[in-house]
C-alpha cells in the first residue's frame, strides 16, 4: 500500500453454538467482546500485541490467527498484503466454547475489510463464506457476524444464514470453569452415525427452540434437549454434564455452549440466573465463573480510527 496508515476498530461478541438440539446449526451471539485494532502500514512486517485472554499463549509473529486471517481476505481478492500493527484486547475466554477461535477469524475479516474499504468490496456474503472456509462450520460464526439468533446451513451457493431476534424475556447465563475443552476432541468423541429416533428426536428439538427463544421462552427446558452430542462428550468433561444435569434437574434450560466445557443457561428472567448461581456455587467442588450477559444483536463492528487518536 502506497497510501497513509490507515487504521481500524473491529468488536466481536462471543458466541454460543448448538444450544443443546441445534447441533452445527444454531448459534447465539453474547456480550462479551473482543476488540482489535489493525492498522496497516507501508512497511512490510507484522507487530501483534495482546491483552487480556491468551495474552503469552496466542502466537504474536504472522502465525497469529487473526493475521493470518487477514492475509486470506487480501489474497482472496488479489490485493497484496501490507505491513500490519495488530493491538488485541481479548475478553472472549479460549478453549471454553464461547467461540474464540470464530471471533479471531470473523475480526480478522471485518478488519480486512475496513482496510480495503474504498478499493474493494467485501460483502456480507463474502465474510461468510470465507468464515467459514477457515472455521469449517458456520454456526459460530454467523452469530458472531451478525449477532442475534442465528440458524446456519450450507447450500450449493455456500453457506446460508437467518437472524432471527430473541425474546426479551430470555436472559442469558454462561458458567466459564478454570478448564478448557479441545473441539477436536469433543468431536471425535461423537459417533458418526446416531439412531434414527435420536435425530427425529433433536429435529423437534431444533424446531421447538426456535419457537421458544422468539416467542415462547416458557418452552425452553424442553426445547432445549438433545441427544446427538452432548452425552457422547461426557467421558471427557464430567463436571460439566453433571452441572448440566442439575440444573436441568432443578428446571433450568442448560446446555453445554458449544463445544464445551462452559454450560450455557437460557434463564427466563434475571431472578432465575441468580438462582441458577446459586444452584452451582452450593453443588460443584470446583470454581467456576457466573457470566450474567445479555443477547448480542449487533454482531462484529467495524470502524475506522481517525489518524492520531489513540
Amino acid at each position: 500500500m502506497n497510501e497513509a496508515p490507515r487504521t481500524v476498530v473491529v468488536r466481536v461478541p462471543a458466541t454460543s453454538a448448538n444450544l443443546g438440539p441445534g447441533f452445527d446449526t444454531l448459534g447465539l451471539a453474547l456480550s462479551v467482546y473482543d476488540e482489535i485494532e489493525v492498522t496497516a502500514l507501508p512497511e512490510r512486517g507484522v507487530e501483534v500485541i495482546v491483552h487480556g485472554e491468551g495474552a503469552g499463549d496466542v502466537p504474536t509473529d504472522a502465525t497469529n490467527l487473526v493475521i493470518t486471517t487477514i492475509a486470506y481476505a487480501f489474497d482472496a481478492v488479489g490485493v497484496p498484503l501490507p505491513g500490519l500493527r495488530l493491538v488485541a484486547r481479548n475478553a472472549i475466554p479460549h478453549g471454553r466454547g464461547m467461540g474464540s477461535s470464530g471471533a479471531a477469524v470473523v475480526s480478522g475479516l471485518v478488519a480486512a475489510k475496513g482496510l480495503l474499504a474504498g478499493r474493494v468490496e467485501i460483502t456480507d456474503d463474502d465474510l461468510l463464506r470465507m468464515a467459514t472456509e477457515l472455521e469449517g462450520h458456520p454456526d459460530n460464526v454467523a452469530p458472531a457476524l451478525f449477532g442475534g439468533l442465528t440458524i446456519a446451513w450450507l447450500a450449493p451457493e455456500g453457506p446460508q444464514h437467518k437472524k432471527l431476534l430473541v425474546h426479551r424475556g430470555v436472559s442469558p447465563l454462561v458458567f466459564v470453569p478454570g478448564f478448557t475443552m479441545s473441539t477436536k476432541l469433543a468431536r471425535s468423541l461423537q459417533p458418526l452415525h446416531v439412531p434414527r429416533e435420536d435425530a427425529v428426536f433433536n429435529v423437534s428439538r431444533s424446531a421447538l427452540l426456535i419457537a421458544a427463544l422468539t416467542q415462547s421462552p416458557e418452552l425452553m427446558l424442553a426445547a432445549t434437549e438433545d441427544k446427538l452430542h452432548q452425552d457422547y462428550r461426557a467421558e471427557a468433561m464430567p463436571e460439566t454434564l453433571r452441572l448440566v444435569r442439575a440444573l436441568r434437574d432443578a428446571g433450568f434450560a442448560a446446555v453445554v455452549s458449544g463445544a464445551g466445557p462452559s454450560i450455557l443457561v437460557l434463564a427466563d428472567g434475571p431472578g432465575r440466573r441468580l438462582e441458577a448461581a446459586d444452584l452451582v456455587a452450593a453443588t460443584s467442588d470446583t470454581p467456576w465463573e457466573a457470566l450474567m450477559l445479555a443477547v448480542d444483536f449487533k454482531g462484529a463492528t467495524v470502524k475506522e480510527q481517525p489518524e492520531g487518536s489513540t
